[in-house]
């Protein structure tokens, strides 16, 4: 499996960060399941995006847990349809486990990125990445002010300094391989101008061959549609660029 150069990048812990629509769950749980095939790793997922009701890494418990990852969250993890901004005590186990790696799925803006105040001492460490998933196709991220002015506002709500960048530029059903390779090319602009370090471009399996995007083969990562509803199926690549 392709991602050997994501894992390179990745510390113990790896914040993920990334606009509403940039996919930054699915990639929290690709790479938690990349991870998690190796049975020496012990793997932890934290849900810490308790803003929006949609695309929730604690929704695939099950899944999750059947690969050997274990799932922390809501304090209402049976609930998953009443979304309350409640966070389980136990979540800190993992963070102060050295055996344990551990992904954290953080909200999708500056206000849903401030929960991660409340842990501040867990990521001031070196053993910590913070990483921006970008989507180059969707309207809050479709330049490259605006990209970096989403990045800005994250690292000034939580005072967490991304290092590091992903391209997960898609268009849902729609994408092509052209499309992962635009967003390549978007987000080394966005390394280019900040310094930040380029990570991986995603693509979707079963969507786009990795043998049309030979010339990304050393930074492609694989990501499955675990999360996809199928009532997604219906909205087009046009409407799903223009929605806010």
């Amino acid at each position: 499996m392709s991602g050997a150069r994501l894992l390179r990048h990745a510390g113990r812990k790896t914040v993920i960060t990334g606009h509403y629509g940039s996919g930054k769950t699915e990639f929290a749980v690709s790479v938690a399941m990349l991870l998690a095939a190796d049975p020496a790793n012990k793997i932890a997922l934290i849900d810490l995006d308790i803003v929006n009701p949609y695309f929730r890494t604690r929704e695939k418990r099950e899944l999750l847990e059947k690969t050997g990852i274990s799932v922390y969250g809501s304090a209402f993890d049976k609930e998953i349809t009443a979304e309350l901004p409640a966070l389980g005590a136990n979540l800190r186990a993992p963070l102060e486990d050295e055996c344990c790696r551990v992904l954290v799925d953080t909200g999708g803006n500056d206000s849903g990125a401030l929960i991660l105040n409340q842990f501040t001492k867990y990521f001031n460490d070196d053993a910590t990445s913070v990483v921006a998933v970008v989507n180059a196709n969707r309207p809050e991220t479709a330049s490259i002010e605006g990209a970096i002015g989403h990045i800005d506002s994250i690292e000034a709500v939580t005072g967490l300094s991304i290092t590091g960048i992903v391209n997960n530029s898609h268009l849902l059903r729609g994408t092509t391989a052209d499309t992962v390779i635009r967003g390549h090319h978007f987000c080394m602009d966005i390394c280019l101008e900040t310094g930040k370090q380029f990570w991986c471009d995603c693509y979707p399996e079963g969507i786009v061959d990795p043998e049309d995007l030979s010339e990304l083969s050393e930074s492609l990562m694989p990501l499955g549609m675990h999360l996809r509803p199928t009532w997604l199926d219906e909205v087009s690549a046009e409407k799903y660029c223009l929605q806010r």
